[in-house]
């Protein structure tokens, strides 16, 4: 007899699994051919997962992965849970899924879940959730997205991910922040250090210059924190936006101009890259001295 190889055992459970629209349940006949085995599935009869919380993927780091994919393969299948129509919906592994179609593969490894669309939301909250990669905003609408579709109060949720209550609502207060302060620091711009020491000014528009200082003059997390005290104090009244420094090329022009027309001329230039030229004149006569010199 010939012998019996792991492909072929993977094969065998894909037919059961796709051509058995049974199998909803552990208990059910055939699922103990697929559920806790890997199988390569193609990947053109998966559906992304339409609860996925991230909404930003590093496509850099995506080509990165896809490279070592065409090296070494998936090394960490999926998870996947079986839907209508000999299709599977994607619970976990976006960024593989997508490595692995930049690859050019067309099957990929994968575990077979049997979960509802709460389960399924569930499982790819709390993986993200437990993700490095993931920036403090992503974190925070993951732990919002499970309040209100899975109706968690913030002592379960914290049972269900693993971590202190008191961190989950760091996270949340977060989403109270100006919309243009939550992409900051999606984007790196600033810290949730940062962020935390923002939310403590109700006022948004006030946020924001605030925000537009820390970035001017790289402020630390500390030295945002002490303004921040200050003004709730009302040591400061409010934050004067800080004057951008004279780039070396215009100080340039503004020396080369000065000698040309043998006067003090200054160039302002705001922090939007505006600017103006001021050429002074003590009398009628001299400015059409200046005129002659612009004909």
């Amino acid at each position: 007899m010939a012998k019996t190889t792991k492909k072929q055992r993977l094969g065998r459970g894909l037919s059961a699994i796709l051509n058995n629209d049974e199998i909803k349940s552990a208990e059910d006949k055939g699922a103990d051919s697929v559920i806790g085995n890997i199988i390569e599935i193609p990947i053109d009869v998966i559906n992304t997962n339409p609860h996925q919380p991230r909404t930003q993927f590093d496509m850099e780091a995506i080509e990165e992965l896809a490279n070592s994919i065409r090296q070494l393969g998936v090394i960490q299948p999926i998870t996947l849970r079986k839907a209508k129509d000999n299709t599977f919906d994607l619970i976990s592994g976006e960024r593989r899924l997508r490595a692995s179609k930049l690859a050019g593969l067309e099957r990929i490894p994968a575990y077979i879940r049997l979960a509802n669309d709460q389960e399924m939301l569930e499982m790819a909250l709390v993986e993200n959730i437990q993700r490095q990669d993931l920036d403090p905003i992503e974190i925070a609408l993951s732990f919002q997205a499970m309040i209100d579709q899975l109706d968690l109060t913030q002592e379960k949720m914290s049972q269900r991910v693993g971590k202190k209550r008191s961190t989950i609502t760091n996270y949340l207060r977060l989403l109270k922040l100006d919309p243009i302060i939550q992409t900051g620091i999606r984007d790196g711009f600033v810290s949730m250090g940062h962020g935390r020491a923002l939310i403590n000014i109700e006022d948004q528009k006030v946020q924001i210059d605030f925000y537009e200082k820390i970035i001017k003059d790289n402020l630390s997390v500390r030295q945002t924190e002490d303004l921040v005290k200050k003004f709730r104090e009302g040591k400061i009244l409010t934050i004067k936006p800080t004057k951008k420094a004279v780039p070396a090329t215009v100080k340039q022009v503004e020396k080369e101009l000065s000698e040309k027309f043998d006067k003090k001329v200054k160039i302002s230039i705001s922090n939007t890259g505006k600017g103006k030229i001021s050429i002074p004149f003590a009398s009628e006569e001299e400015l059409l001295e200046i005129q002659k010199i612009f004909k």
